[in-house]
């Protein structure tokens, strides 16, 4: 087992692996290989699905560490970051990254102080400094304004954690050979002080945000929270998910659940709306890698229209309407 390998952290919930456990995995790849050796993915759980596991060697892991047991059924920090601690006292990877997900979010500070290493949170690139070999984690600083590289030099594993749907899982490769790993983590290491009770999702009932094909999101430009019927309207006629800028939810005009940017989500749709919205970099952070971006602004100026590929600068009252009214022509 080589010293300098890269893991990844392979999410799951119910026994299924989540997206952002194979999104990872492109990232992973890259660094791996500029390294010269192994990408490992680490799933943790109890009777995850076979199918999936395999699924992580055909999209690029070269070995699974897989650690099954009931404690380990939910997520629950104490359990899951000493049994994962036991493995990277085991194995010493050099390079550690799991997804920025409320899941790697809790856990990931957690064990960067257990292991005594460092820990870069949201980055949005990751590389391998030629000279040293050492892991370089670009991520926002100053509220956006800048980008920030960082380094651990000193510490191993370099740990961070990368925003979902910040980039596309590799493709499957069926014919690719990987070794799976099972480890059996001491019991006394599984204790938890938490008993999880239960489990209530924040999502609402106007779509999973992070997943959907398509987002309708607005802006400050709607000027108020009834206006938001205009993003709902749209969204509908589309079947897409609403979305909303950090300044819409703020003024209390949607809920959290529906913001889009550096402090929300970060989606990756076929098609993104971005209806009375400027384009901050923090907005941008979040949907700049949508597939085709589709921006209505009346400043021609807003920076929304750097990265957008078809702009309409207009009232967003009078395009919007206008919009809605030719989808239910097409429709009938």
């Amino acid at each position: 087992m080589p010293n300098k390998s890269v893991w990844t952290f392979a999410e799951q919930s119910e026994g299924r692996l989540k997206s952002v456990s194979y999104e990872l995995l492109t990232r992973g790849r890259q660094l791996a290989d500029k390294l010269n050796t192994d990408l490992c993915a680490v799933a943790l759980g109890k009777s995850i699905n076979i199918r999936d596991i395999n699924e992580l060697i055909h999209r690029g892991a070269d070995i699974v560490y897989l650690v099954q047991h009931p404690m380990l059924k939910h997520f629950l920090v104490e359990p899951y970051s000493q049994a994962i601690e036991y493995l990277v006292k085991k194995y010493a990877p050099d390079i550690f990254i799991a997804g920025a997900t409320t899941v790697g979010r809790t856990l990931m500070p957690y064990l960067a102080i257990k292991v005594n290493t460092g820990l870069t949170a949201d980055c949005t690139g990751l590389d391998i400094e030629p000279e040293t070999g050492n892991l370089l984690q670009t991520r926002p600083a100053i509220g956006g304004n800048i980008m920030a590289t960082i380094k651990t030099p000193d510490h191993r594993p370099q740990m961070a954690t990368v925003r979902p749907k910040s980039t596309n899982p590799p493709p499957i490769d069926e014919s690719r050979q990987g070794e799976i790993i099972e480890v059996q983590v001491p019991q006394d290491l599984l204790h938890t002080k938490v008993e999880r009770l239960g489990f209530k999702s924040i999502e609402d009932d106007e779509g999973n945000l992070e997943d959907a094909e398509k987002v309708v999101a607005g802006g400050r430009g709607l000027k108020k929270a009834e206006n938001f019927d205009l993003i709902r309207e749209l969204a509908e006629k589309l079947d897409a998910a609403v979305g909303a800028s950090r300044d819409a939810v703020d003024r209390g005009w949607i809920s959290y659940p529906h913001q889009v940017g550096l402090s929300g989500k970060t989606v990756n749709p076929q098609l993104y709306i971005a209806i009375g919205i400027s384009g901050s970099i923090q907005h941008l952070a979040g949907m700049k890698t949508s597939e085709t971006i589709i921006a209505i602004n009346s400043d021609p100026d807003a920076q929304i229209f750097q990265v957008a590929d078809l702009g309409i600068v207009g009232d967003l009252f009078e395009v919007v309407p206008a919009v809605v009214e030719e989808l239910e022509k097409r429709k009938k």
